[in-house]
């Protein structure tokens, strides 16, 4: 009869989330989830729709905590390469979305500023297929979702790529652990009720209007729409040696 000795098993970890708003390096891997994408480079890796009759299709990604308090934790997200709502030029919304935060990605693994627009800036933003984000590791900031469903629990989720013009992509490239800045919004407090003989709030003057905010760096501003973009990744050639993002 066969044995088996638990004596050298791993236990379980912690299933405390990371910390909403933490800045760490993280790794990507893309789980296969044995749907073809466009081109050779990409055979078996998409992810089916989720639903019967869906045309969504997704990229699977595992994301690892490279060091600091958090090392080897992981939490995952689904990217949309294809399918679902379309813009007003039939292209994907999903994939745009997710072809931003992959290009954050590179930019961040590679500390390439995302308004340099080079040829040689260029060139590294050039992959062969999605497969070559494969192994990837960025500067991200981790948030924490609230479920959907009331039967499961909330889940660590890639708020944000962290770009090299931001202060912490340094100090967490550098080694340094920086402080959370959570990223949900405090539950706003009940509303009280008027003290007796207060003025209904429709008589109330109106605020002030509040002070413009600041404009954001032009890294977070959301980039206008192409003018004839791709329904789709082109395929286009990378170096021979792999991504260039590994190249660096």
């Amino acid at each position: 009869m066969p044995m088996f000795d638990m004596n050298d098993a791993e236990l379980p970890r912690n299933s405390e989330l990371i910390p909403d708003g933490s800045f760490a390096k993280v790794t990507m891997t893309i789980r296969p989830g044995g749907v073809d994408g466009q081109g050779e480079h990409d055979r078996g890796l998409l992810k089916g729709p989720r639903t019967p009759g869906g045309d969504v299709l997704m990229l699977d990604c595992e994301f690892t905590v490279m060091a600091g308090p958090h090392a080897r934790r992981k939490f995952w997200n689904n990217f949309t390469v294809a399918g679902g709502k379309t813009d007003e030029h039939g292209v994907s919304i999903g994939w745009k979305i997710s072809k931003g935060t992959f290009r954050a990605m590179i930019d961040s693994a590679l500390g390439l500023n995302s308004e340099d627009m080079s040829e040689a800036a260029k060139a590294k933003r050039v992959l062969r297929g999605l497969s070559d984000l494969d192994g990837i590791s960025f500067v991200a900031k981790i948030k924490v979702e609230p479920a959907s469903d009331p039967r499961y629990s909330a889940s660590n989720r890639l708020d944000r790529v962290v770009l090299a013009t931001e202060p912490e992509w340094q100090k967490v490239m550098n080694g340094e652990t920086v402080p959370a800045q959570p990223s949900q919004m405090p539950a706003k407090a009940a509303a009280k009720p008027a003290p007796a003989g207060a003025a209904p709030a429709w008589a109330a003057p109106a605020p002030a209007p509040a002070a413009a905010t600041a404009s954001r760096p032009a890294w977070e501003r959301p980039a206008a729409p192409a003018a004839a973009p791709a329904a789709a990744p082109p395929p286009a050639a990378a170096p021979s040696g792999g991504p260039s993002w590994l190249n660096g």
